[in-house]
C-alpha cells in the first residue's frame, strides 16, 4: 500500500543504523523489553533479473518442505529464492523471478495495475495471493499464474466497506483450522484504526484492540505455533509524529461472545526512541517460533528492502 507512505522523509534515514544493523537501538532512553530476540537481518539488493527489477516488496511465504522462500510485490512480481535458516540467516539465493499474469479469457487488466499485498501457501503447499484494488484472494503457481479465485463473504467482497481502493487484502494468512485468514489495511466500515479485525472466509471474524498511533494499519498476519495470529503492524503520520512498527500476537483461543480477542504486543520499534525502522509490510514463519519480516523501499533509490529473522520468546 503506497498511500500511507507516498515517500519516507530523509529523517528517518539519518536516525538510523548502519547496514550490519538495521534495528539496532540508536536512543538515549531505555527500550521497552521486548519478547521477541533479532537473530539476524541483512539487505537485500539485487540487479534486474530477466529484465525484471526486486523492488517494493509487500509479503513473503516460506515452504520449509523444499527450503524455498517466495516474495511478491507492489507491481506484480514474483521472486523465488532458496533459503534455510539456523541460528542465523544461513542460505539465501535468488533464483528467479516472473511477471504475475492471469489466464487467458480472465480480465484483461496488466496484473502490474493490480496492488498484490499479501501472500502464503495451504497445508498442501500451494500458494495464494490477496490484492487490493478490487478485493480478491486467489491461487498462484510458481510461474505467476493466477487461477482458481477464492468466493469471498458479502461483508468481504463489498467494497463500500473498505477505507479506500487502496487499503484492502493487505494481509494473508493460511490456518490448519480455519484456513483462509485476512484483514483489511484498515478496520472495515470505517471503524477507529484501533477496532481491527481478522476475517476467515466463511463469515468468522476475530476482533482486536490495535496500537494506538496516527494511521496505525495492519501489514501482514502469520499463523504461530499454538494457532495463534502474529500481526504486523504499522503507523507513519509524518515528521510530527513517530513511525512505529508493532509486533502483536492476536489470542484466537482467548475471544468473548462478541468475537473481542485477548492480545499482546511482543515488540515495538518506535522512532522517537531511537529506533531505526522501515516501512516493513511482509511477515512469514520459517520454522519453529522463528519469523521473517521485510520491508518494502516503496521503488525509491534510497530506502531499503531489510529482511529481519526473529524468534518469539515463549
Amino acid at each position: 500500500m503506497k498511500k500511507t507512505l507516498l515517500l519516507l522523509p530523509l529523517y528517518f534515514l539519518l536516525i538510523g543504523c548502519s547496514l550490519s544493523n538495521t534495528l539496532s537501538y540508536a536512543g538515549g532512553n531505555t527500550p521497552a523489553k521486548m519478547d521477541i530476540t533479532i537473530l539476524d537481518q541483512t539487505i537485500l539488493h539485487y540487479q534486474p533479473l530477466n529484465g525484471l527489477p526486486f523492488s517494493e516488496i509487500s509479503d513473503m511465504s516460506y515452504d520449509a518442505h523444499n527450503h524455498t522462500l517466495y516474495m511478491i510485490g507492489d507491481k506484480g512480481y514474483f521472486h523465488t529464492f532458496s533459503a534455510t535458516f539456523g541460528q542465523k540467516i544461513e542460505t539465501l539465493k535468488y533464483l528467479s523471478t516472473v511477471r504475475v499474469r492471469e489466464q487467458k479469457g480472465e480480465s484483461s487488466h496488466d496484473i502490474a495495475s493490480h496492488d498484490i499485498e499479501g501472500l502464503t501457501h495451504n497445508d498442501k503447499g500451494a500458494l495464494l495471493i490477496s490484492l487490493e484494488g478490487s478485493p480478491r484472494i486467489t491461487h498462484i503457481d510458481n510461474t505467476g499464474l493466477l487461477s482458481n479465485n477464492f468466493t469471498l463473504t458479502q461483508a468481504l467482497s463489498n467494497k463500500k466497506n473498505y477505507s479506500s481502493g487502496n487499503t484492502m487484502f493487505e494481509a494473508l494468512a493460511w490456518h490448519p483450522k480455519y484456513g483462509v485468514l485476512t484483514a483489511g489495511e484498515y478496520p472495515l466500515y470505517h471503524r477507529k484504526n484501533t477496532e481491527q479485525s481478522i476475517y476467515d472466509l466463511n463469515g468468522k471474524v476475530w476482533n482486536f484492540k490495535a496500537a494506538p498511533h496516527t494511521n496505525n494499519a495492519v501489514t501482514a498476519l502469520e499463523v504461530m505455533d499454538d494457532g495463534n495470529l502474529l500481526v504486523l503492524e504499522r503507523a507513519y503520520s509524518g515528521l510530527s509524529n513517530p513511525f512505529v512498527i508493532t509486533l502483536r500476537k492476536v489470542y484466537l483461543d482467548q475471544c468473548d461472545n462478541n468475537n473481542n480477542c485477548q492480545s499482546k504486543v511482543l515488540a515495538s520499534f518506535n522512532s522517537y526512541d531511537g529506533w531505526g525502522v522501515n516501512n516493513y509490510e511482509g511477515l512469514t514463519k520459517v520454522g519453529k517460533n522463528r519469523y521473517l519480516m521485510v520491508s518494502d523501499n516503496n521503488n525509491e533509490p534510497f530506502l531499503q528492502t531489510v529482511l529481519i529473522y526473529f524468534e518469539v520468546k515463549e
